[in-house]
């Protein structure tokens, strides 16, 4: 069994932390559509602090993230760090430290034989 690894993230300061509640409870208050998607939203827009927006790109697709951004009204490279705290945790950001272009691989030109799970693992 693997020996887990805590999270290096540092809690939000409550500054943050009112600035994130409020932009989640703007976006669900405008929000028109499917229910799981604003849910799953939200969800990269928790971690995204915690991991940064390269590992967010290894994680979905480039039409997901901008389907994400619309829900929130964010763009994910002038939010979140281009990695965060955690993102050595994950599989993507083990991808991401192989490739030579980022861009490339996100993109589908650059290939990496990697499953899905394994993309999305953090572990």
């Amino acid at each position: 069994m693997k020996p887990k690894r805590r999270s290096k993230a540092k809690k939000a300061t409550p500054e943050q932390a009112h600035e994130r509640y409020a932009l989640v409870e703007k976006a669900a208050g405008e929000f028109e559509g499917q229910l799981d998607e604003l849910e799953s939203a939200i969800g990269m827009y928790v971690i995204g602090h915690d991991l940064g927006w390269k590992v967010l790109h290894v994680i979905h697709s480039k039409k997901t993230i901008a389907k994400y951004e619309k829900i929130l009204g964010i763009k994910v490279t002038e939010v979140f760090p281009e990695f965060g705290p955690d993102a050595d945790r994950t599989n993507a950001y083990k991808i991401i430290q192989g490739i030579s272009n980022f861009w490339k691989f996100v993109s589908g030109e650059e290939k990496v034989q990697v499953d899905r799970e394994t993309r999305r693992s953090i572990g």
